[in-house]
């Protein structure tokens, strides 16, 4: 503006103060502002090159946006809320299903998928992809959601969840679904293969990270805790587990099944660094990510605090693990899921 205030470089300052602040504390972008500072500050330089590092800086958010400190909340909201009403159209198409347990993770995928994972739905078996490895396999609904809105497939594709032929099993399967990285569906099994996988990609020399969800109910096995001391054992930083703690399983609360205590403090005994966040919370979540991603030397553990069944009306009320509800409560859920996600889009 006005040769930026006759070369005083005011309003320069101003804009590239507001960048640096973004920048300030994030791995790697430190340097960045440093030289930025370095290059403005100099009198010398002419009014358009002063505009082509301006607009260079900007290219560089916009282009480095996944490995920047900050997010789109609204936009990961908008994302979680579509991933719900996917995932009851996808369960709708066979008429029942694993409905609580899978949309109770509709925002953890929003933020991994829309947000944090390294991934390519053209090439799904990219070798420098993040892992995505749902332990709890019965969550496939949400996952074939998940990866129809981010292009693996056609998402009417995933309308034929469980039925004859279909490359979308109840439970998640590596070798018929685009996107599945490891099988899963055994409990407990899950949680292993994610630590075999973080191991095999670390002596590779890869940089990329392995999420692996696990259920509440599912930290019944013992299996689950074997895999958190070998991922100790190895300082598998590259491997992060969640625990999905909505309080209920296939029988009933988990407290009246088997009571697990305090299932945070079990797996920071583990030697993980561990955090319980609101698993609803977008913005929580990508926090505890990235504060994951910052501990170096030990595997993460994060705890999500969900509500089963989170935004189905017949299922939320109940958090049943699996529903068969009538066309009358299917029409209803499907109806209030596309009102709240234009609810989320207007807000």
């Amino acid at each position: 503006r006005d040769y930026y205030a006759s070369r005083g470089l005011g309003d320069v300052y101003k804009r590239q103060s507001v960048y640096g602040a973004i920048f300030v504390g994030c791995p790697g972008k430190r340097l960045l502002v440093i030289i930025f500072r370095n290059v403005l500050s100099s009198s010398k330089l002419e009014a358009y090159t002063y505009r082509y590092f301006l607009v260079l800086l900007h290219f560089f958010i916009k282009a480095s946006r996944k490995d920047a400190c900050y997010m789109d909340v609204k936009k990961c909201n908008v994302l979680a809320a579509e991933i719900r009403l996917e995932t009851l159209k996808v369960i709708h198409s066979r008429g029942f299903g694993h409905v609580g347990g899978s949309m109770d993770l509709a925002d953890l995928m929003a933020v991994l998928y829309g947000e944090v994972m390294k991934f390519d739905p053209k090439n799904p078996r990219w070798e420098d992809r993040d892992w995505l490895v749902l332990s709890k396999g019965h969550a496939g609904p949400v996952a074939y959601a998940t990866f129809g809105l981010m292009g693996f497939y056609p998402m009417e594709e995933a309308y034929t969840l469980n039925q004859p032929h279909t490359k979308f099993p109840s439970h998640t399967d590596r070798k018929l679904t685009p996107g599945v990285d490891l099988t899963t569906g055994s409990l407990g099994q899950g949680a292993s293969t994610a630590a075999g996988a973080a191991l095999g990609n670390k002596i590779d020399g890869r940089t990329n990270h392995v999420f692996c969800v696990i259920g509440d109910g599912e930290a019944d096995e013992g299996q689950v805790w074997e895999s958190f001391q070998f991922a100790y054992a190895h300082k598998l930083d590259n491997l992060i587990y969640f625990i999905d703690k909505n309080g209920y399983q296939l029988d009933g609360p988990t407290d009246d099944i088997l009571a697990h205590g305090d299932l945070a403090k079990k797996a920071e005994s583990f030697g993980l660094y561990t955090q319980e966040i609101d698993g609803h919370d977008v913005q929580a979540i990508y926090d505890a990510i990235q504060n994951a991603y910052a501990k170096k030397g030990v595997p993460s553990c994060i705890v999500l605090d969900t509500c089963k069944g989170k935004g189905a009306t017949f299922a939320e009320p109940k958090h049943d693990h699996s529903s068969q509800p009538n066309e009358e409560q299917w029409a209803e859920a499907i109806a209030a899921s596309e009102k709240a996600l234009e609810a989320v889009k207007n807000a």
